[in-house]
């Protein structure tokens, strides 16, 4: 079964405190109703041997790092969102890297491939298929899935239930444009039976 899947990839997006649990100040709303989905993906991927990459925001705690639009969460005076070594930066509980299997990216923007090693560790490790699950979809999600695109990427799947925006409007719409661009984007039960 592994060797089906040896040349699959499935990226874990920004599934971190600040940006899924209550109260945060980058809280994506849709984000805490698909951990158990994304939970489960990362359940199915491991099973089948499939390759999880974790991809995560870390920041410095000034904010030197961040988008311009950004820094005016970060001072001396108060902790911004997914500083490195911050609670906030953890995975939500339920998921957890595997240190011996798993593989971890840390970015600073919204794709997965601006200005990390993710492509060169694809190409290395052989993969040609990406599974992407996480948030935010408009955002991270969506800038990931394009660039892996134009990266000439042949086979992307976005798992629709398993990704998450703001309101389900902006995640639909997002959904609908990178499914016209070619990308899969089924169900985790479509996928799940996929894996079959």
């Amino acid at each position: 079964m592994a060797e089906r899947w040896r040349n699959t990839a499935l990226l874990v997006i920004d599934m971190q405190n600040d940006f899924i649990e209550e109260g945060a100040v980058t809280q994506v709303k849709g984000g805490k109703s698909i951990v158990p989905n994304v939970i489960r993906v990362v359940e199915l991927a491991r099973q089948r041997g499939i390759l999880v990459i974790w991809v995560v925001r870390e920041h410095d705690r000034q904010g030197r790092d961040v988008e311009l639009f950004r820094r005016h969460n970060y001072s001396s005076e108060k902790v911004g969102p997914v500083i490195k070594g911050t609670v906030g930066a953890e995975l939500v509980d339920g998921l957890m890297i595997n240190e011996e299997d798993d593989y971890k990216i840390v970015k600073t923007r919204f794709s997965a491939f601006f200005s990390t090693n993710l492509h060169s560790f694809l190409q290395t490790s052989g993969v040609t298929k990406l599974v992407i699950a996480g948030v935010q979809t408009p955002n991270c999600i969506r800038q990931t899935v394009f660039d892996a695109v134009a990266l000439d990427y042949p086979n992307v799947t976005v798992i629709t239930d398993a990704t998450a925006a703001a309101t389900p409007e902006i995640h639909t719409a997002n959904i609908l444009d990178m499914k016209n661009i070619g990308v899969k984007t089924p169900t985790l039960h479509e996928w799940s039976e996929e894996l079959a």
